[in-house]
């Protein structure tokens, strides 16, 4: 609404709701420190659990920050930013997400400050933004590069192979997996399957995360946990009298069903005597030999079939010996075909043997109480699959997440071989420098940068508190040792004292991780600090009429 010549004009819809200047600026701070104060008990090896019960009762027990927050329904727009720069930490690194909202919360907590200090908003922006460059460059100067080796040569992958190990220690040390006897043979399946799924591109190694399946079985302990080099289908073989075990599997890959398809208009069959029924189920069971026939004529011997298979189909199937499957998700259809070297075929008629993937070996094996098919000896030799055992589905989603971390953490040393001091160490190097930078900066900048370093100092605090240390001790012990020049120095949770070198206890993160975190903390908030004014929309009609008919008192009918 404006006001001019005394004459209110009205440019909003009516219900519109809009917050100017610094109180939308508080609003939004308000919302991101109270999702960062969430996630801070869940920070570091001794980070608490969160339980999260959605609409439906469904439990879940995590302390994975992505997790928690897909899980919680958040509503306020500037917590959502916050989620988003965790969910883009995430897909691009697969670690980080809880450091990431903890640092934006008090980037803004610090930004308030400077707020109520009349320093404006683009003055913080402008200071956050060189101390983002000046941290990253922090990073590489003080990261250690590792002595990864040639993937291509015995030696080289077993050194690899020793080096991946101590990165693993800290990744999953958060994790609830984290018991000596079970981590040890969770971390040599997690690098085996790496590993394998690693292949060269150009001069440098990648890890191709969609050649590794984690596939879940309740039943048994963790320890039962086993890696495939192949790919595990949570199905059975659908007819008992087809083969269980094929030796040179050559396998037919459908997205088509091995069914007589209804019309999609409705149609009648008017059916006068029996001989007409007779007809009827004669054609149908005609036109099902002639689609098994065609697939065993290009020399297939087991068919993966992501639709549905008849009766009458798995009948004939059986008589010509071939093993079959159906109802296989898309997903697992695609590793299949990456793995095996075939091809997908949408329509029966377009079925060639070029098409054909291939498998030393095919079985259904038992798995706890129930059946699942083995494909071992792929002609791609980059796909595992990592078959999880364990008491209940809680473990089993909790250790699945727990190894897509770890997963995640190997993909980016073998990307980018350089790691940092784990356990607050590389903040409180940076945080440290940071400083040291600013006074060369001055003017009001000077203070941006400083609450920069303020901020990431919060992230050892927190180690320190989860861990039941006493904080203010423990940073100052971390910037002693710091200002000596001990750039590794850090936190061990485990002993609740501080270290010199943590890296002699394996406590290292890669440095890919951190900049990943720094950048997207500064990004999202820099973003929220740019506004000063929200517009929100009116309710639409209908929920007004539900808020109103719910609040509403029902009121006595008169005569």
């Amino acid at each position: 609404m404006a006001a001019g010549y005394g004459i209110p004009v009205l440019i909003l819809k009516e219900g519109t709701q809009r917050t100017i200047g610094r109180e939308a600026l508080r609003s939004n701070i308000l919302a991101a420190r109270a999702l960062a104060e969430v996630l801070k008990t869940s920070l570091g090896p001794k980070g608490l659990d969160k339980m999260l019960i959605d609409s439906f009762g469904d439990v879940t027990i995590t302390n994975d920050g992505a997790t928690i927050v897909k899980e919680m329904e958040i509503q306020h727009p500037a917590a959502k930013l916050l989620v988003e720069a965790a969910k883009a930490t995430d897909a691009e690194v697969g670690d980080g997400t809880t450091s990431v909202i903890i640092l934006a919360g008090a980037l803004l907590d610090k930004a308030e400050k400077l707020l109520d200090q009349n320093i404006h908003p683009t003055v913080i922006i402008e200071g956050y933004k060189k101390a983002l460059n000046e941290a990253l460059r922090i990073i590489d100067e003080v990261g250690t590069k590792l002595p990864i080796g040639d993937l291509e040569t015995p030696e080289g992958l077993e050194r690899t192979k020793f080096e991946l190990k101590k990165v693993l220690v800290s990744t999953l040390a958060s994790k609830y997996l984290a018991t000596p006897d079970i981590m040890d043979k969770l971390m040599d399946m997690i690098i085996d399957a790496a590993l394998i799924a690693t292949e060269k591109r150009g001069d440098r190694y990648e890890v191709i995360l969609d050649n590794i399946k984690i596939e879940k079985k309740k039943g048994g302990s963790l320890a039962d946990s086993r890696l495939i080099r192949g790919i595990v289908l949570d199905k059975e073989v659908v007819h008992p009298a087809m083969p269980r075990r094929v030796v040179g599997a050559r396998i037919a890959l459908l997205d088509a069903p091995l069914e007589i398809e209804k019309p999609e208009i409705s149609a009648k069959i008017n059916i006068t005597s029996p001989e007409q029924i007779k007809a009827f189920l004669d054609e149908e069971a005609k036109m099902l030999k002639e689609m098994i026939d065609k697939i065993a004529s290009v020399g297939a011997n087991v068919v993966v079939c992501q639709k549905g298979i008849d009766d009458v189909a798995q009948h004939f199937l059986a008589k010509k010996g071939i093993l079959a499957v159906r109802r296989v998700k898309r997903s697992d259809m695609e590793k299949l075909e990456r793995a095996t070297g075939g091809r997908i075929v949408t329509s029966l008629r377009d079925l060639t043997e070029k098409d054909l993937g291939y498998a030393e070996l095919i079985e259904e094996r038992k798995v706890g109480n129930d059946k699942m098919v083995f494909i071992e000896g792929a002609k791609n030799p980059r796909a595992a699959t990592i078959l999880l055992r364990g008491a209940n589905d809680m473990i089993l989603d909790e250790t699945e997440r727990s190894i897509n971390d770890a997963l995640n953490a190997i993909r980016n040393i073998i990307r980018e071989p350089m790691v940092v001091g784990g356990g607050g160490a590389i903040e409180m190097a940076v945080a440290i420098r940071l400083r040291k930078f600013a006074e060369s900066v001055g003017g009001k900048e000077q203070l941006a940068i400083q609450a920069v370093a303020d901020a990431i100092e919060e992230i050892p605090s927190i180690l320190a508190s989860t861990a039941g240390m006493d904080v203010l001790d423990t940073i100052l012990q971390l910037r002693k040792y710091h200002a000596e020049g001990y750039v590794m120095a850090g936190v061990d949770v485990n002993s609740g004292k501080v270290v010199e070198d943590v890296s002699k206890l394996n406590i290292i993160d890669p440095s890919l991780v951190k900049k990943q975190i720094i950048k997207g903390a500064i990004e999202v908030a820099t973003t929220i600090l740019k506004i000063d004014d929200i517009v929100g929309a009116a309710p639409k009609k209908e929920e007004k009429e539900k808020k109103g008919e719910e609040k509403k008192p029902e009121t006595p009918e008169l005569d």
